[in-house]
């Protein structure tokens, strides 16, 4: 086969039909025609293989590590499908986060083999913070003296095309120790609400249940902002957070009736609060 000259396929074909015997040239003509592991792509075929790339629409997975040391962080993405991906979050070279795309249909479900948090002295932690909605991060400290994330974390269902995780590594100069805080959730109305409290360098996702905090020392305060759907409802509703212990009102949103209410945010902050209660009610008209 002349070099750069490709027998087509339905050539090929034709050299094994029944009763037919392939020449030693046809068989240099099939192998010739095919890809070895071991080639390099040509210029050309790259650029072909990066438009390629380029018009995929599967879902995937955007991860930096901008910790200084390749630490061991492989996390497991689950398909309705498709065998289990494993991905390790390895440190980044250039710069940019890394894009690998996932196989098989979502919704996914993401968890975390253990993560490796070995090479922290003093006051440094790793900081984590992730997407699996579009809308908001989720972040956590770990290492040194705080737990570290364990084999079986969960991350949660991720049904967006795109699954952001980042992770780094600070100093933060002082020990970080956990601090929890009682929220309890009254929902009032006959509406979908859900919420999310954040203190700083943690956050919490959306939830419609009472929770406990694992929030920081460092930075012992929480913020709250809300979620619902209000587009076929023409009553307004407010939310309103109290400190549990003494009934004291801290801040108040305003989830507003007719509109898709995303990230509403209550406006102010419960600060060094052990107990803290929502309530959400139609307001007065």
């Amino acid at each position: 086969m002349e070099e750069n000259k490709l027998t087509t396929r339905e050539k090929l074909k034709t050299y094994f039909e029944k009763g037919k015997q392939p020449t030693q040239s046809q068989f240099s003509d099939l192998i010739d025609s095919l890809k070895h592991k071991q080639d390099l792509l040509t210029d050309r075929e790259v650029i072909i293989l990066a438009n390629t790339l380029s018009s995929i629409n599967s879902p995937y997975i955007s991860f930096a590590n901008y910790t200084s040391e390749n630490e061991n962080c492989p996390i497991v993405i689950s398909s309705q499908d498709e065998e289990d991906q494993i991905i390790q979050l390895g440190k980044i070279t250039n710069g940019d986060p890394t894009k690998q795309y996932l196989l098989g249909k979502g919704p996914y479900s993401i968890t975390a083999k253990e993560f490796s948090a070995k090479a922290l002295t003093g006051t440094q932690y790793y900081y984590l913070r992730y997407q699996i909605n579009s809308n908001y991060w989720i972040s956590r400290l770990f290492g040194s003296n705080l737990p570290a994330i364990s084999d079986g974390f969960n991350f949660g269902i991720f049904e967006d095309k795109v699954f952001y995780v980042e992770i780094s590594k600070l100093d933060y100069g002082i020990t970080m120790n956990i601090i929890n805080t009682k929220i309890k959730f009254l929902n009032k109305t006959g509406e979908s609400i859900q919420y999310i409290p954040s203190g700083g360098i943690w956050s919490y996702g959306y939830t419609a249940e009472d929770i406990v905090t694992d929030h920081y020392d460092a930075s012992d305060f929480l913020a709250f902002s809300y979620k619902a759907d209000l587009r076929n409802s023409n009553k307004s509703i407010e939310c309103k957070v109290y400190n549990a212990d003494n009934d004291d009102l801290l801040m108040t949103a305003y989830l507003a009736s007719g509109q898709n209410n995303m990230n509403v945010s209550g406006g102010g902050l419960a600060s060094q609060i052990r107990n803290l209660r929502v309530e959400c009610n139609y307001m007065a008209e």
